[in-house]
């Protein structure tokens, strides 16, 4: 599967855009913090369980990450290539995913409702057929499928994985493609756009064939700092931020904040003796988070842990610790929104926190 490509040995990462599994003795360094604001509910929109060769990150994996600290009552699962069927109709065997989930998450170890929504996968190049695949999903999880992650994220340098065979230049402008997102739509689910800093031009565009469609731009729309951008962050910034404000105008785009570890390498977490506190990485990641917040507003904003992809550069507490840092001098009302209730209103999830 094109997902184990981008799977890296175990132990330090040597090279940024490539997922290593978490280095547990590097991650113990990292210096203890108080959980800040610690009542306040937290749905994770955003995050992986797999087992793909010896880099495994399954429910009771996330479960240790849950308990630590931070009010975590409910996780959104993102599609990953994990647990494809291997036999049967090709189109058909992404559904084996959201059948993994199922199974993965039917014991609930602690509090959160972990995976009460699911994110899968289906080939929108299908047109009008991706409905079939689609009802897969719904029949399997009715309750929790919420819809598909598209991941068109391509640059042209090789020094950027771009990860899924199907992906190619223009991919969302294929008219097979909005066919299948009118699809999605059309049966009331939504559409998580995955897509480098430089394509945002392609998700506008999607976004304006196809407004009726929900779309829930992934990672702070994918900002790249290594590679031929390195060095050129503030140029790579003010490129992104014209972008962002541009989607923003289109009503049915929603941000996920987040994924800003392995490819926006704004800070080296391949060669740092210890781990960064939440300060460190809130100094670091606070203009494209706050970029987003200003242009899109909290209610369509939600926070993302992306873990475990973003576990090889921080623990989970920190991670949000550093979110909360950067959204000090939010209302009350913002902070309900940006760290849970848009994650809720966007994916269809249970308003009681309990």
């Amino acid at each position: 599967m094109a997902a184990v490509d981008l799977f890296g040995a175990a132990g330090r990462p040597s090279e940024f855009g490539r997922i290593h599994p978490a280095d547990e003795q590097w991650l113990s360094k990292q210096p203890a913090e108080p959980i800040i604001d610690p009542e306040l509910p937290i749905v994770d929109a955003h995050h992986h369980l797999w087992q793909i060769g010896s880099a495994a990150y399954l429910a009771g994996d996330l479960a240790g990450d849950l308990a630590t600290g931070h009010n975590v009552v409910s996780t959104v699962y993102i599609d990953c290539v994990s647990h494809y069927r291997t036999e049967g109709p090709e189109h058909l065997r992404p559904v084996g995913e959201t059948e993994f989930v199922l199974r993965e998450t039917a014991r609930q170890p602690g509090p959160a409702k972990v995976a009460e929504g699911i994110v899968g996968f289906a080939d929108l190049s299908l047109g009008a057929r991706v409905e079939e695949v689609l009802r897969a999903h719904l029949a399997v999880a009715p309750e929790r499928f919420a819809g598909i992650r598209y991941s068109a994220h391509w640059d042209a340098d090789d020094a950027i994985e771009n990860g899924r065979p199907y992906v190619r230049p223009n991919l969302l402008a294929d008219p097979a493609v909005r066919e299948g997102a009118r699809t999605l739509a059309r049966l009331g689910l939504t559409l998580d756009a995955l897509v480098f800093h430089h394509q945002l031009d392609d998700v506008i565009a999607l976004a304006d064939a196809v407004p009726e469609l929900t779309i829930v731009l992934n990672h702070c729309g994918f900002p790249l700092g290594y590679g031929p951008y390195a060095g050129r962050l503030d140029e790579v910034h003010a490129r992104w931020l014209a972008s962002i404000r541009e989607l923003a105008r289109r009503p049915n785009i929603v941000c996920k904040l987040g994924g800003l570890v392995s490819r926006l390498a704004e800070y080296d977490y391949r060669t740092a003796e210890v781990p960064p506190t939440s300060e460190e990485l809130a100094r670091v990641w606070r203009r494209w988070v706050i970029g987003c917040i200003e242009a899109f507003g909290a209610d369509r904003c939600l926070f993302e842990s992306n873990f475990p992809v973003d576990k090889m550069g921080t623990g989970y507490a920190t991670l949000w610790n550093a979110f909360k840092r950067i959204s000090v001098g939010a209302s009350a009302a913002e902070l309900a929104a940006l760290f849970a209730g848009t994650a809720r209103r966007i994916y269809g999830l249970a308003e009681t926190e309990s």
